[in-house]
């Protein structure tokens, strides 16, 4: 069994903002809020802290102020060390590095970084998956199988729509990934890549040095697909609950799924928690008239209407008479006397005001972006 303190983690902060484009234009897909109190990022990095990883590298490309403030020294996720600890990796770190595009390009960035970890595995995680997986399972299982490559997927039923945005990878009764599909037109069950990725560090470097001199960037189609059959990949199913945030669609479901108990117990588990930044502010403050339903509502709230079946970030303020129904309300945002704001997302710091309706649907919720007025 593989020793996780030699195993080194990286997250990519920046990955699939394309998806997203409305809560990505001034903040990384890491840093996209979740959860009342939560960013993206907390996730992959908690799952790699939970399992024993304490040397951890965050590679980003751009808008990453808001992720540097979150993330801080690493307190949170006990990685302000001496030794390992949380790693800021920006780009143009070295003299002849541009701004990447694709992983393997990123990946060329951080050489420096990941072959002075000296470490024996390296792991590497998006930011847009919501999930507390258990990345030593992972490694354990690598090894055991002597790997070159090993990619986590799951076993979901997709549109076309969502099939086009994915890597899905075909796999064999003994594990074997035997075919790599990029974005393909098809439904149905599948096995959709989690862009979760094992590896031994020197196998990484040889494919980055390799990549360099090719002129490669794209991990999915220029060493899954081109090279699939010339090192020995394998695929690591991961059967509990997941969800890829690939659309404002889908960021919008799974947030409302969150507050599904049973889901929120998985994902929230006790034995291995969600790490995120903590506040130290009141608690929420809840008026004598109000009327509080299936909602999670952070601290700092303060509610003097009526929330229903709706998430509310810290500092979030509704007025008298007004009602928030199926809605993501992010932090600082005031709803005010008697507005109304059903099936939308309002980003920080909104203002929807007095009297006004604001509706949308549960396939299409309406987007309030950061510091609009209504």
């Amino acid at each position: 069994m593989a020793s996780m303190s030699k195993v080194l983690g990286l997250i990519f902060a920046n990955m699939h903002e394309q998806t997203l484009p409305e809560l990505t234009k001034a903040r990384a897909m890491a840093s996209v809020p979740f959860g009342s109190k939560y960013r993206l990022i907390d996730f992959p990095l908690s799952a790699m802290v939970n399992s024993g990883i304490t040397r951890v590298g965050i590679i980003t490309k751009q808008n990453y102020y808001s992720l540097m403030n979150h993330l801080g020294m690493g307190s949170e996720w006990d990685l302000a060390r001496k030794t390992g600890g949380l790693h800021i990796l920006p780009p143009y770190g070295r003299e002849n590095a541009g701004m990447y595009r694709g992983r393997l390009e990123a990946l060329a960035g951080a050489a420096q970084f990941i072959h002075e970890s000296n470490a024996e595995y390296v792991v590497m995680a998006d930011s847009n998956v919501v999930a507390n997986i258990d990345m030593r399972s992972i490694v354990d299982f690598h090894e055991k199988n002597e790997a070159d490559i090993t990619c986590v997927y799951g076993k979901v039923v997709y549109p076309t729509e969502r099939a086009l945005m994915q890597t899905i990878l075909c796999v064999d009764e003994n594990d074997t990934v035997y075919d790599v599909l990029a974005r393909p037109a098809m439904s149905g069950e599948m096995n959709v890549a989690l862009n979760i990725y094992v590896m031994r560090r020197k196998f990484l470097e040889d494919l980055i040095r390799e990549s360099e001199c090719r002129s490669l960037y794209s991990f999915e189609t220029d060493i899954l697909q081109h090279k699939l059959h010339d090192f020995k990949v394998m695929g690591y199913k991961y059967d509990k609950y997941f969800e890829i945030i690939d659309s404002m669609k889908t960021y919008y479901k799974v947030t409302m799924e969150i507050k599904n108990r049973d889901i929120s117990r998985e994902v929230f588990s006790m034995d291995t928690p969600i790490y995120t930044k903590v506040r130290d502010i009141a608690p929420a403050k809840y008026g004598i008239d109000c009327s509080v339903k299936s909602s999670l509502v952070a601290d700092g709230c303060i509610i003097d209407g009526v929330v229903e079946n709706s998430v509310l970030f810290r500092g979030v303020k509704v007025g008298k008479g007004a009602v928030v129904k199926d809605s993501i309300v992010m932090q600082n945002a005031v709803i005010e006397e008697k507005a109304s704001f059903i099936n939308a997302i309002a980003d920080k710091e909104v203002t929807i005001s007095k009297n006004r309706t604001i509706t949308g649907s549960a396939d299409f919720p309406v987007y309030i972006s950061k510091g609009g007025v209504v």
